[in-house]
This record gives C-alpha cells, structure tokens and sequence, in this order.
C-alpha cells in the first residue's frame, strides 16, 4: 500500500464501496472521469448509484445522477432494498436526478439528428450549482448511442461533458455495456476514450455457475491493485468487493497450545495446536471428522472458550443429538454462551455470499474458535477459482483475528485419494491431520496420522482409532501394514495386525 501510495501523485476519492477503495489504493482518482462498463447484470447502475450513497451516507457528499435508460422513479425503487432514501435525500438537496432518459418522440428527434447534448449539459451544470455536487453518475453511455449514427460526433460530445464535469471540480462516474465478459472494453469502441480511468464488472458463467468479479483496468496516473476481484450484491449492503489483494502474511504466531478435545490427539501434535492455527482434517465419509469437530468444541468450552460452528451438511439437531451420543452437550454449551451453531445447505447463497455472512457472524460472535464441517461441501457451489479465493480469504481472515480453525474436507473415495478442498488449502493450513480406513482380515479399521504440523514436532506413525459411546479413542500404530494412507493397504511379514485388538492409550 505505501508503494503505491508513493507511486501516485493523484489524489484520490473513497468511494465507500465494501472492498473497493482496497483495490483501487484508496478510490477513484479525484477530479477525473471513470468509465464503468459491463454487460447485462454485472451491477454497473449498482455501483454507479452506491459512488453517490455512499458519498452522502459516509463522506457527506453531495451528487447528481444522469439517467438515459431508466426513470427515476425506478431506480428510486430499485434501491430501496440497499436502504437508500433517495426521495428523502433529494429533499435535503443531497441528491438530484437529471432525466435523459427516452420519453415519448424522442426516439423520432433522436433518428433525425436533432438530440442536443448540449442542452443536456447545461441541465447537468445547473445540477451541480443547485446542490453544490462533488459526484456526477451517468448511466448508461449506450443509450445515447441508440439515439445517434454517428460515432465521432457522439465521441466529441462525450468528451465535451467530461472535459466540463472536471472543470467543474466533480469526479464522475459513466457506465457503458459490453457485449462480452471478455474482449472490448465497451459496446461502442470509443466510450473508453473520454474517460480518464476504467472500470470493468464481470458476470461469467462457468460451469453453470455466475461469478461477478471487478477490475481496475487502468487508472490514467495512479496507482491501483491488478487483476480481477470477486465480488457480490447484498441486501442492505450493495455491491461488496472481496480484496485478496489485502490479505497479508503479518498475523503474529502464538506460542500457546490449546487442546482439541482428546488428550491423545494432543500427545500426537505435541501437545495440542496452537492458538491461533489453521488445522484440516481429512477423511472419507464415516471416518470421524464430525467427532473432531464436536471434540474441539467441546474442548474450547472446557476451557472457558467462546466456539463457534459453520455446518454445509447436518442440520443444528443432527450436531446436537450426535453430539449427546458421545456424551457432550452443545445445548449446554450454547445456553451459557459458549457455544454458537450456524447450519445452512451451500446452495442457500453464492460463495462470496457465505464469506461475507461468515466474516460478519465471527466478528459478531468473536470465537476462540471456529469449525467448519466441511469444506468440501462448498465446492459444488463455486468454480475452482472462485473456490480457491474462498479458502485463502477465509483462512488469512481468521487467522488475523488469531482464531484457531478446524476445518474438514471429505476425500473421493472411502480409502483416501486427494480432494479439491485439500489441494487449494493444504499449503496455507498449520496442520494436517489424515483419517483413513483400512481394510484388513476383511475388517474395516480407522487410522489416523498427523501428516503436518507447522512448528512442532509430532507423532509420524498411523495408529488405529476407534469410536465408541464416549467418543473417540487412539491405539497403537498399525505395524507390519504399508500403503494404508495410499488406499492399498499391504501384509509385509511379520505379525498378523488381526491378531490381537489395537490397545487404547491411557
């Protein structure tokens, strides 16, 4: 951010969108022309109406919106789902719509070549003195262009309004469509030529799935963060940037151990997992790590911890009754406010929608600790893009707040194999911890080993576990079996590992 700070001598204007100003190195350059542009549903009059809110509700800045496609009588009803009084604002002379939109016999004015921009200038100017404007929105550059056949005169008036609208010391905003997510920058060809800096929102479908994104794809003199961002549309929020770009790797490292729940699980690790890591445990479908899961909880409210779960696959009665047959009560728990349950299905919303929800609920809540059970669940709702950005952001999220984080991610087949989940987080988790079945003398046996535990030693054997009333229970370590983590488990000679039950530690 300093870079970039020394970098740019232009100055800048927050825009007070949720992520945006991150990756825009603290908002639209001041004074100058912004061009928007996306196709159909990437949120383009969305933004352009948030650049004048948000500048009345947070900076106390008033605007001017220009209309060439809706009335204001929709778009005043459009909005009001983001709680955004418009009416009232105009009242207060905060915010004042200037109509260009087509009326009746316009379209007839239009084809003849008798349209006057230079009308709609002045009504634009006059705007601005009635309520003193530092932020114009003009919405959408295309019509305009439906209502004339020749470019370079629409060109030389575009650049008309912009040079005038700098003149008058307001930074401005334009949108203009695409015709495609990727390829021009704007319908036309040369809308993007009048505008000092560009913007562009994407709506890509990929693999049945839409996925808005952002780009700052230059801003004329200033610098700004590089690359496509996701982002998502919120009630009451509006459009929310997610900038990765701002996570980075300054959370401190804590020293303390914090215990999972099973005195052998923590012996395995080396005394239990730190404070503030990040702990995947994986494992087929039956292997236990919903049992994991219930333990930590359970051992953070021991120790007088707040707890907090994200379930994508049981229900809040399914965790609790599950949880009173291994003997802990999470109705308990949650009564005196050390526990906190959230069970939603992935397909109630988007990803990006599930990491803001879960960012706000954390920060509401403040946990020691936090589940999700599991990962893997999320995948079916997200790209692998989409996905990986998820786990990077919700990772370095709690990590900056020093929670320890148990997350579960379910393998493809019952005898192991690498799941996507693993493959995206396994590099930025603390620890790893590998549940496995083997079968062996024709019996299905549970192993588990600690694949990885960042900044401690650990126990490097597979030993066998088993799951009762009491919940579970670690044994001695396979012996004389090879491939187990493999899915192929292998006799070498030596003793028969069904000869004589595993021993539990005590």
């Amino acid at each position: 951010m300093d870079q970039g700070k020394q970098i740019s001598s232009v100055a800048k204007v927050p825009t007070g969108i949720t992520g945006f100003d991150a990756i825009a190195n603290g908002g639209l350059p001041a004074l100058r022309t912004t061009l928007v542009a996306g196709t159909a549903g990437s949120a383009k009059t969305l933004f352009a109406c948030q650049f004048l809110a948000e500048g009345i509700l947070q900076f106390g800045e008033t605007g001017v919106f220009v209309t060439f496609e809706e009335s204001p009588t929709d778009i005043r009803r459009n909005t009001l789902g983001f709680n955004w009084d418009i009416e009232t604002w105009e009242a207060e002379g905060k915010w004042v719509f200037v109509d260009a939109s087509i009326q009746h016999g316009d379209q007839e004015i239009a084809a003849i070549g008798h349209y006057d921009l230079g009308a709609l200038l002045a009504r634009i100017e006059h705007a601005i003195n009635r309520v003193d404007a530092k932020r114009v929105s003009l919405d959408s550059l295309g019509a305009i262009f439906s209502r004339f056949h020749d470019s370079n005169l629409i060109r030389s008036e575009l650049l008309r309004i912009a040079v005038t609208l700098k003149r008058r010391q307001v930074t401005t905003v334009m949108t203009a469509e695409r015709n495609r997510e990727y390829g021009d920058i704007a319908r036309y060809g040369v809308e993007e030529f009048v505008s000092d800096n560009v913007v562009i929102l994407r709506n890509v479908l990929e693999e049945e799935k839409r996925r808005r994104t952002i780009e700052v794809l230059k801003f004329r003199g200033a610098y700004h963060q590089k690359g496509e961002y996701p982002l998502t549309i919120l009630p009451g929020q509006g459009v929310t940037v997610i900038p990765l770009s701002a996570i980075e790797l300054r959370q401190r490292s804590s020293e303390v151990r914090i215990s999972s729940g099973v005195e052998q699980i923590d012996d395995m690790c080396g005394g239990g997992f730190f404070r503030d890591s990040i702990i995947l445990v994986s494992g087929a479908t039956g292997t236990g790590k919903t049992l994991i899961v219930t333990h930590f909880l359970s051992g953070g409210a021991a120790a007088d911890e707040r707890c907090m779960v994200f379930a994508f696959e049981e229900s809040r009665e399914q965790l609790f009754r599950n949880a009173s047959g291994w003997g802990i009560d999470f109705a308990e728990m949650e009564r005196d406010g050390r526990l906190m349950v959230v069970c939603n299905y992935p397909e109630v919303m988007g990803l990006e929608d599930h990491l803001v929800s879960m960012r706000a609920a954390i920060n509401t809540f403040r946990p020691n600790r936090v589940a999700i059970d599991s990962l893997s669940a999320l995948e079916r709702i997200s790209t692998v893009r989409g996905f990986r950005e998820f786990v990077i952001s919700l990772t370095s999220f709690i990590k900056h707040q020093e929670i320890a984080g148990l997350f579960t991610s379910t393998t493809p087949t019952l005898l192991g194999g690498t799941s996507v989940t693993e493959a995206h987080i396994s590099t930025i988790t603390d620890s790893i911890i590998l549940l496995r079945y083997a079968e062996i003398d024709g019996e299905m046996r549970r192993g588990m080993t600690v694949l990885k535990m960042r900044g401690s030693s650990h126990d490097k054997n597979i030993r066998e576990f088993t799951i009762d009333q009491h919940g579970m229970h670690i044994g001695e370590p396979f012996r004389n079996v090879s491939g187990i983590l493999a899915g192929n488990p292998t006799m070498s000679a030596g003793e028969e590992p069904g000869s004589k039950p595993a021993r539990i530690l005590e």
